[in-house]
């Protein structure tokens, strides 16, 4: 799958440096050739000839690892999960289950047993048997109460079934262990102060154990709301990839509306990977699907707008694969920032692009960001286990009133450039205010708008105001 492209670069002193120097600018996986030569164009001058070979990146571990249960076997493990111990899992867990199904958490297989969880919070690595050393900065578990812990007593397997009592998996070789919330809440977060909303939601009033185990999915995770066809797996999305014939992928996750300062970011990358000597780099559109606090704006709309945005052609469709990435939303900033890269590499992106305060959130009772908005991108250059991963930091976007468009902001003229925050922006949509003429397209806002209409309660015409984030 793996194509060429061709680039001259002119050197005064030729020497292995500079290809050792642009390896490690592009992934581990990509390959030089390297030829000198003196092109009739310009004889007195030295040129280099490098051809750029690469491929999809190799998931974590080598493998990707996915926990279905084969076909053949479906009925069977039905049968058992009926006789074992039952683990109820909440809307949360079975957004985890997806994940760990499908591989994204590779190469984990299955929720995490103590020694996991505890190289992820004081690592945010695991170590594999080899020695190797795989990124996993976020801890993926599941809890189970007193009560729950009695009764599973000494079964080694308990089955996972959802809140109408229908088997989803099958949990084997089990592991049960104490869960320290505030340990756990301080490693990832940096803080325990009330009012973080994945804490409020999955972890405050959750068990004081933890179970963890193989995990066996007996059937792939489907949400029946209209969205399963963008829900792509890494195995599935590795293979668009090649049908492209995508010589590069990168990602860009987001969970709001896309505005043209995003795809600027978006296509600039493009072009800065077709002048590095990429032929067909394919960008990865990847809106988070799993939980998000209640004002953020829910997928279903996410995803209308997302489709306005390649229909206005502001994104090319051509060059653009839209998936939704099923991992719940922790806002734990330069800690969650590593999971949502780390789960990439294993879809096949070589290069992530981050931006400001990534996965981060307003402090809950102080009037500040909970995180540096720079820290998440110092943090991923130098993650473990993330080596392999090129990190694309944002430049600045922001609407050029000279040009009446988003553009690259210009230090040397600040007095041209009007920053349109996520809250500005929802409080325009709320409110029906239409925003500078190419902020966003047409059809993206028209579905803005119609959300927050929606939210309009009967004989009121106010929307209540979000929280900042």
């Amino acid at each position: 799958m793996a194509s060429m492209a061709t680039v001259l670069v002119k050197t005064p002193n030729p020497s292995h440096s500079l290809a050792k120097s642009i390896n490690a600018q592009l992934s581990s996986n990509v390959k030089f050739s390297i030829s000198l030569k003196n092109p009739k164009l310009n004889p007195g001058k030295t040129y280099q000839k490098i051809r750029i070979s690469c491929g999809l990146i190799e998931p974590d571990g080598g493998k990707l690892i996915e926990l279905f249960v084969p076909e053949f076997q479906k009925d069977e493990k039905k049968k058992e999960a009926m006789l074992l111990p039952r683990v109820t899992l909440s809307k949360i867990d079975l957004e985890w289950v997806h994940v760990l199904s499908e591989g994204w958490a590779s190469p984990l297989n299955g929720f995490m047993r103590e020694s996991e969880f505890l190289q992820t919070l004081h690592f945010n690595s695991i170590r594999l048997e080899n020695g190797s050393v795989v990124n996993m900065s976020v801890p993926i578990v599941l809890t189970i109460d007193d009560l729950q812990k009695q009764k599973i007593g000494e079964s080694t397997k308990v089955a996972l079934v959802d809140s109408n009592d229908n088997p989803i998996a099958i949990l084997s070789n089990i592991e049960i262990y104490k869960h320290n919330k505030e340990e756990r809440i301080a490693r990832t977060w940096g803080t325990t102060a009330p009012g973080l909303p994945y804490v409020d939601q999955a972890i405050t009033h959750s068990g004081n154990w933890l179970i963890g185990g193989d995990l066996e999915v007996i059937d792939k995770i489907k949400y029946y709301d209209g969205l399963d066809r963008f829900r792509l797996s890494p195995a599935e999305l590795r293979q668009e990839f090649e049908r492209r014939g995508a010589d590069a992928v990168f990602a860009f996750q987001l969970r709001n509306p896309v505005h043209n300062g995003h795809a600027l970011l978006m296509t600039d990358t493009r072009r800065r990977l077709l002048e590095m000597g990429y032929q067909n780099p394919i960008l990865l559109l990847h809106p988070l699907g799993g939980y998000t606090k209640a004002d953020d704006v829910p997928l279903g709309w996410r995803m209308k707008q997302h489709e306005k945005v390649l229909e206005d052609g502001v994104l090319d469709p051509e060059t653009t694969v839209v998936s939704i990435f099923p991992s719940p939303m922790h806002y734990a900033g330069p800690t969650e920032v590593q999971w949502h890269a780390k789960a990439r590499i294993n879809a096949g992106a070589n290069f992530y692009i981050v931006g400001r305060d990534p996965a981060g959130m307003g402090h809950p009772i102080e009037k500040r960001d909970l995180y540096d908005a720079d820290h998440g991108k110092k943090v991923l250059s130098m993650a473990p286990g993330l080596e392999r991963l090129n990190i694309l930091p944002f430049k600045v976007a922001a609407y050029d009133m000279t040009q009446g468009k988003m553009a690259f902001f210009d230090p040397l003229r600040p007095q041209d450039f009007l920053f349109i925050s996520g809250t500005k922006m929802r409080t325009l949509a709320r409110n029906k205010e239409s925003p500078p003429d190419g902020f966003m397209c047409p059809g993206g806002w028209k579905v803005l708008v119609e959300y927050y209409d929606s939210l309009v309660p009967s004989g009121n015409s106010k929307v209540p105001e979000a929280v900042a984030a």
